[in-house]
């Protein structure tokens, strides 16, 4: 089983989606397909992030768009 996380901040409150997956494709294919969307969206900022069962971070990546980090 993989997670995938998806966090979206905007003016300090970050929201997050969860989703389940039973294969790691599968999951890479939602992570994959969140960052293509990060990669365009006007949030500030929009991450994701690939987790399987025991919590262990497969992949994560994120942009940023604040001016002042």
């Amino acid at each position: 089983m993989y997670l995938v996380i998806e966090l979206q901040t905007i003016n300090g409150v970050t929201a997050n989606i969860i989703t389940q997956y039973e294969t790691q494709a599968l999951a890479e294919q939602q992570y994959y397909f969140i960052l293509s969307a990060a990669a365009v969206s006007n949030l500030d900022v929009h991450s994701a992030i690939l987790m399987d069962c025991r919590g262990s971070v497969l992949k994560n990546d994120f942009y940023d768009r604040r001016e002042n980090v």
